[in-house]
């Protein structure tokens, strides 16, 4: 058992709070889940005997007793939380997106720095399997020179639901939901781009907000571009990577949340093996002949992202997702709807980054 626990309470408990976060707390033994911020139905207690179901936000806060909290409310609402649990005194993991725009990232890490608390932000995907095997691949040389690159992350979804995540003006559309991540993985796999060109539409019926994006990163040696959309019956590779020496496709295939979302329990072991068919296809040049190869899928698993954040407050090792990466996606992501906007090209101010 380790010692000197975690003590973390979740403010939601809806589809995040009981699929991405508390098995996941309640699986690794570096933290106590304490409980969760809910009104009416103490579902909570119900999944996890022990905790403790708070009935508001300030209740959880003066718990002292509470060392991190996960802030996984509507994105409206992230950043007014995120830093109300910061003047509280506890560190924090906000999920994506992680605010509204770049000004209020700025402010929540620059908060988090100079009361010398962690500000962790959520992006599970850069734990995926597709995602790091592609990671793997890059890294790895044999494509050479990247030019070119595509991320995708589509679904098929023809009718509106009313979500409040991601169908509502104020938290979003597909955007902030899908294009938080594509754009997190494109940085992370590339650095932040000089400009971009986006364009959003909305092509189910009455949608209130975008489910359909496409953003050009422009980079003076690349391009990449992230896109999604809700029609798509059949699905595109995930990632395709051109380099000089070579190629790399495959398909957006992780299946933990599917394994989540079907109740089975995670595993701090390996737990996220694909069918042989969802492998990708590296093609390359080798002494000037034309090289294929299937590559074996990494093993994902989003308990790798608890680990690093217990490592990182307890033992001071870097942060899986760091509060200014959040501030470098919101400002990509704050050039890009400006881009949609104006159907103009965007530049970058990278003195912001200094």
């Amino acid at each position: 058992m380790t010692k000197n626990k975690i003590n973390t309470a979740i403010i939601g408990y809806g589809f995040s709070g009981s699929i991405f976060f508390a098995p996941f707390l309640h699986l690794h033994d570096g933290f106590e889940l304490i409980g969760a911020v809910e009104r009416n139905t103490k579902k909570i207690q119900k999944d996890y005997d022990y905790v403790k179901s708070f009935d508001t936000i300030d209740e959880l806060l003066n718990d002292n007793t509470i060392e991190l909290v996960v802030v996984n409310t509507p994105i409206d609402t992230h950043y007014e939380l995120a830093k109300k649990v910061l003047e509280a005194g506890k560190n924090v993991i906000v999920e994506k997106t992680f605010t509204n725009n770049a000004e209020q990232a700025l402010e929540l890490f620059e908060l988090a720095k100079s009361k010398n608390l962690h500000l962790f932000v959520y992006q599970n995907r850069r734990f995926d399997s597709d995602f790091l095997t592609t990671e793997k691949v890059i890294n790895s040389g044999k494509l050479g020179k990247i030019v070119e690159a595509t991320i995708s992350y589509d679904f098929y979804i023809p009718k509106t639901r009313g979500d409040v995540h991601t169908e509502q003006a104020l938290s979003g559309g597909e955007f902030n939901n899908r294009g938080s991540h594509v754009i997190d993985q494109a940085i992370k796999l590339f650095d932040v781009p000089d400009a971009v060109f986006a364009d959003f539409s909305a092509f189910r019926p009455n949608s209130p907000v975008e489910d359909y994006f496409e953003v050009i990163l422009i980079y003076p040696d690349k391009r990449v571009k992230v896109r999604a959309t809700d029609i798509s019956l059949a699905n595109q590779h995930g990632y395709i990577i051109h380099g000089i020496n070579g190629s790399f496709l495959k398909s957006r295939s992780d299946i933990q949340e599917e394994r989540l979302l079907d109740g089975e329990k995670p595993k701090s072991t390996p737990w996220s093996s694909e069918d042989k068919s969802e492998q990708g296809k590296l093609t390359y040049l080798e002494n000037g002949e034309k090289v294929v190869e299937t590559i074996l899928t990494e093993d994902g698993n989003y308990y790798n992202y608890f680990e690093a954040v217990f490592q990182s407050i307890r033992n001071n090792a870097p942060s899986p997702v760091t509060g200014w990466d959040g501030y470098k996606t919101m400002l990509v992501m704050d050039a890009a709807r400006e881009s949609a906007a104006t159907k103009k090209v965007i530049n970058i101010d990278k003195s912001k980054l200094s």
